[in-house]
């Protein structure tokens, strides 16, 4: 394997793992340039996408080249050109990017940020998200008049960022005059550390401020920026005084992303909110078909059951399973068996209990309250710490089955019938509190995610 495949091979991995925004945002334009001694070097395209790889991405690109190649132990990132023994190599190097594998998410348009293959036709639609994809419809007729804001959230992969992107190639179809912009939440970010960095703010103030329709994915990656959000919040007002479209996704609702401004989260909940939930059987199915039809390959019935009755949380997931089968059937020129898709994806497709463990209940419910996993086994009776902890005692009982002793010694050494209060308080209160059922839900896609 050649460094263009074994880096096409890390990218294939890493953009079922993260946001489509933040694949583009982040590995456009990186390849690997050199491999010596057990060391990669990436080249990288600016000191952004450096500093982003480095310190976000960095175990997952090492874990991911290393389980590719036993002898890789190191991974450097450098920013722009570097010196070649040959012409020959510098060339190899930095091939036009048409020359890498074909990776959909780079193809954008450099005015609008925009993915052209986002389009309301190919977004399958089901009971999970017929509510978002309707309030996407409606706003691509009339951006700015219907509804405003408009907020989408759900889980990793179930097609958040294909809508925000629909809306928008919708609108430059039907609009060509609007000024339309998508982008990060995290790339935003960026913007304006550079923007303060170079003393160009009113720069960056004034572009954001010309547009018609403005797209924020990942909103809720602002949460505790607050040079980010104080921005925000006047372009925010600017736009919608303005009645130019706004619209935004999270992988929570506003209430529930922490630390966020009570003035944005309230600009947030005043126009139309909207979920993606988990699709259903029926729904994986038709995804699958879809992108079969897609990719011009054909799969027997029985394999597509299997794959659609054992990935259920996650949209991009069910597509990654059928890329993995794709390539094996390109590489080794035979039809495919049941057997043989069992084991190719036996990683991929893996029991409850082994995705999820005590450990991992309690750090996604303390990350999604916005605490330390020391908050939940410590002793504090403070309301915004007693509320999460009775959470992961439900958690724990309902996905684990761990027995009340064990519950109890994980919470922090507490006696089994605190645990047995807080699983039963959190279960009563189900039947009655619609926002409770929400964010747990939430919760568990983090936890099976």
């Amino acid at each position: 394997m050649n460094n263009e495949e074994l880096w096409q091979a890390v990218l294939a991995q890493i953009q079922f793992n993260i946001s489509q925004a933040n694949f583009s945002t982040w590995f456009k334009n990186t390849r690997i340039f050199d491999k010596k001694d057990g060391a990669i070097w990436v080249s990288v395209p600016n000191s952004f996408s450096q500093e982003w790889l480095e310190n976000k991405y960095h175990k997952t690109i090492l874990k991911i080249l290393h389980g590719l190649d036993e002898e890789i132990k190191e991974v450097k990132y450098l920013v722009g050109k570097f010196n070649f023994k040959t012409p020959q190599e510098k060339e190899k190097a930095f091939l036009p990017e048409s020359n890498q594998l074909e990776f959909q998410e780079f193809k954008v348009d450099k005015e609008t940020n925009l993915n052209p293959r986002y389009t309301f036709e190919n977004f399958i639609v089901g009971s999970f998200n017929e509510l978002p994809h309707a309030a996407a419809i409606s706003v691509s007729k009339d951006p700015g008049l219907i509804y405003n804001p408009l907020f989408i959230y759900g889980g990793v992969g179930l097609g958040k960022t294909h809508l925000l992107q629909a809306i928008g190639n919708e609108v430059v179809k039907n609009f060509p005059q609007k000024k339309v912009r998508y982008i990060s939440s995290e790339k935003f970010t960026s913007e304006m550390v550079a923007a303060i960095r170079n003393q160009k703010i009113e720069n960056l103030k004034e572009k954001y401020r010309l547009l018609d329709v403005l797209i924020i994915d990942d909103v809720q990656f602002l949460a505790g920026k607050e040079k980010t959000q104080e921005e925000f919040f006047h372009t925010f007002n600017a736009l919608y005084e303005k009645n130019k479209q706004i619209i935004l996704s999270s992988d929570h609702p506003p209430k529930a992303i922490p630390a966020l401004e009570e003035r944005l989260r309230s600009r947030f909940e005043g126009g139309m909110i909207a979920d993606i939930s988990l699709p259903d059987f029926e729904t994986r199915m038709a995804i699958l078909n879809f992108k079969m039809q897609e990719r011009k390959i054909d799969l027997q019935e029985d394999i597509l059951n299997y794959i659609a009755s054992n990935i259920k949380r996650n949209i991009r997931e069910l597509e990654g399973a059928l890329n993995r089968l794709i390539a094996y059937q390109k590489l080794n020129a035979k039809t495919l068996d049941l057997e043989v898709v069992k084991a190719l994806l036996k990683n991929l497709i893996l029991s409850p209990t082994k995705v999820a463990n005590p450990k991992k209940i309690v750090q996604v419910v303390a990350g999604f309250y916005d605490l330390k996993e020391k908050d939940i086994i410590a002793s504090s009776r403070k309301r915004e710490i007693v509320r999460p902890r009775q959470i992961a005692i439900y958690l724990l009982r309902e996905e684990l089955k761990c027995s009340y002793p064990f519950i109890g010694k994980r919470i922090g050494g507490k006696d089994h019938t605190t645990a047995i209060h807080g699983y039963e308080k959190i279960k009563k209160e189900l039947s009655s509190n619609e926002n409770l059922k929400e964010e747990i839900s939430l919760i568990r896609q983090r936890i099976y995610s």
